[in-house]
């Protein structure tokens, strides 16, 4: 192409444009860069983490602090929906157990009951069915206060933690985030001590009936008779509560305590989530111990860690996270600045993976080691510290970010043992199906979904497409041939998982977009040709749920019980750049879609560099509770972008690296 300048034909650079915009998002994501190298990023979830903090310091009966409540309520009225519900995420449907939580906590901190917002939360919360139909964890919250009977919990004996390993319900056949959190909830159970609630705020006016609804499930895959055997050993076990040999309940709370403090993780805290961390506090101050013992004082300080104080977005609010994933936004920014290249973004990525590498866990073998006890640690938590439960996505996307860079802008020798541990804790984590799941292997004890406990559908943590496909990825970068055995497994896997539209399951992102991003790197990585049907299938229905606009967006709600597919929504910064990076893993690069796509980037990048992007693109539970990463519009769109203007520009149009 060409364009004239006093009459001379001057070349264009058809490219130039694309240039600009990943100059100016690679200046904005190095300018959130540490001192120390590292990124974090916010991570919100919805009303019920906020919620639950103001509940703790209430339940503790903690100095008010009204400067801290003013700026926490004003975050959960700006957050509630205009019927007065509060969603599970940005533009989503009221959901009753969040709405109870943040309404109890607004009446707590002093909203009027009859204020407007709180009288529409009430009407919203009565016509869903009362709070007496709220999920397993809100009832627990309301009769730890006294707002609700204890009759409506599910019973979970504290002596279950005394129960031997092969047994049918046994804390290692669940995930490693219901282990942290029921363990200290088990005490809790069992002593039912009450909120001291200062204010004596209570919420009877939420209930419709003074009669336990029934359970209402979120899980995939339960059964009638699993169901009907869980329900009737519920009752059986409610009528031999008040019988059960006080020296075994005392040996029990003793165990899980025990349990707590070694896994108690300084001031990253107990697994390093919220609820876990919160239930450990109320745990300690049940048992009498003083705000000032060593283990309580850190279990409560790990709490303060989470919250927000300054919002990104420069509002006078504030908010707690469930967690913070340092590893996981250092890793992924690495990845998105060598794509972009330049000394600058080299440098800073150098930095970022200099701060990764002492965070592996090579000391510690955490709960993952009851599965696979022979296996050397050596994986990255999504924290700064959780060294009993690091991660395979983590572990994976890291170790591909240093094999990246050895030998171009860090030193060889410098990476080579930390990518062989996280490669051989990542070969050690395989299940049997060929998958890998997020924290363990053989976490399929699919019978558990059935406990009324479980209502939540997230008391396992299975194989998933998503983070199988990021250890293929790893493993083929690393020269794994696709002929291995474990590689065979592994690409099984991912063909029997294939949706019969063509795309896959995105258990960690939203959605489905994510999964099959996922997917088509791994296969790319592998050696799969492009025109292969696997292949073909999902590139036609990436293609087919472009959104009009070229961009692509996809609705939380696609997560539903009935796995009817792809749910539309507005095109996002994130799930673009996802669909471009899965269509260009494809062979697509000169694609119209990818154009298209591209062009959508592109048109809505800030002055900036940045992106905006209210709707949540994670997936923390399906149907349960979703992540908005803050992190995530800041680097997948510069990936994207940097990675076309790279393929462009290069000979050669195959993308030579793991995602």
């Amino acid at each position: 192409m060409y364009q004239s300048e006093a009459g001379n034909p001057v070349p264009v650079d058809p490219l130039a444009a694309v240039e600009k915009a990943v100059d100016r998002a690679a200046v904005a994501l190095i300018a959130a860069q540490r001192d120390d190298g590292h990124w974090v990023f916010e991570l919100e979830a919805d009303a019920t983490i906020p919620a639950e903090y103001l509940l703790l310091r209430h339940y503790l009966g903690e100095p008010e602090d009204l400067a801290l409540e003013a700026k926490v309520g004003r975050y959960l009225r700006r957050i509630q929906n205009g019927d007065g519900g509060w969603p599970l995420f940005h533009g989503g449907a009221m959901d009753l157990s969040a709405t109870v939580k943040a309404y109890f906590a607004l009446k707590l901190i002093g909203d009027d009951g009859d204020a407007p917002h709180m009288a529409r939360a009430r009407a919203a919360v009565l016509a869903a069915g009362g709070a007496e139909a709220a999920n397993v964890f809100t009832r627990i919250q309301l009769a730890l206060y006294g707002a609700g009977p204890w009759a409506a919990v599910p019973e979970m004996p504290v002596e279950m933690i005394l129960l031997p390993r092969w047994f049918p319900i046994h804390l290692s056949k669940m995930s490693y985030w219901a282990r942290t959190v029921i363990v200290p909830l088990l005490v809790l159970m069992a002593l039912r001590p009450r909120a001291r609630n200062p204010r004596g705020t209570h919420v009877d006016e939420l209930y419709r009936s003074k009669e336990p609804a029934p359970i209402a499930s979120r899980a995939a895959g339960t059964g009638r008779l699993w169901t009907e055997g869980f329900l009737a050993l519920d009752k059986l076990l409610k009528g031999v509560r008040p019988f059960w040999p006080a020296g075994l309940r005392r040996r029990a709370i003793d165990r899980c305590v025990a349990w707590t403090r070694e896994r108690l993780n300084g001031e990253d805290g107990l697994g390093a989530i919220y609820p876990a961390m919160a239930n450990a506090v109320m745990m300690y101050d049940a048992l009498g111990y003083p705000p000032d013992h060593p283990d309580r004082a850190i279990a409560r300080a790990s709490v303060e860690k989470l919250l927000v104080l300054d919002p990104e977005d420069g509002t006078d609010e504030i908010y707690c996270q469930p967690c913070v994933s340092p590893v996981w936004d250092t890793a992924l920014a690495a990845h998105a600045l060598m794509e972009a290249g330049g000394d600058a973004a080299e440098a800073r990525a150098a930095k970022g993976l200099a701060w990764l590498k002492p965070l592996q866990v090579l000391d510690v073998k955490g709960d993952w080691a009851e599965q696979r006890p022979d296996v050397r640690p050596g994986g990255w938590a999504f924290q700064y510290r959780n060294d009993h439960y690091p991660d395979l996505d983590d572990t994976a996307v890291v170790a591909m970010a240093m094999d990246r860079a050895r030998g171009r802008i860090v030193p060889g020798d410098g990476q080579d043992q930390a990518i062989a541990r996280g490669r051989e804790w990542v070969e050690g984590m395989q299940s049997r199906n060929g998958g890998w799941g997020a924290f363990d292997a053989d976490n399929m004890a699919e019978y558990l979904n059935n406990i009324p406990f479980a209502d939540h559908g997230a008391l396992l943590d299975p194989p998933t497409v998503d983070v199988t496909a990021r250890c293929i990825s790893m493993l083929a970068q690393l020269g794994e041939p696709a002929e291995s055995p474990r590689m065979r497994a592994a690409l099984a896997y991912l063909a029997r998982e294939q949706e019969a539209d063509g795309s896959w399951f995105g258990r960690w992102g939203v959605n489905y977009v994510y999964g099959t991003w996922s997917a088509l790197c791994a296969l790319n990585a592998a050696g799969v040709d492009p025109q292969e049907l696997i292949v073909r299938r999902a590139v036609a229905w990436l293609e087919a749920i472009q959104n009009p606009d070229g961009g692509w967006g996809e609705d939380c709600d696609s997560y539903a019980l009935d796995r009817t597919g792809h749910r539309p929504a507005p095109s996002t910064a994130s799930q673009t750049a996802w669909a471009l990076i899965g269509l260009m893993a494809a062979g697509e690069v000169d694609g119209a879609a990818v154009q298209r796509g591209v062009g959508w980037l592109m048109r809505h990048q800030g002055t900036d560099g940045l992106w905006p992007q209210e709707h949540f693109t994670g997936g923390g539970f399906p149907r349960v509770f979703y992540l908005r990463y803050h992190g995530y519009p800041r680097y997948f769109p510069l990936w994207a972008m940097a990675r076309y203007r790279n393929l462009k520009r290069g000979n050669a149009r195959r993308v030579m690296v793991g995602m």
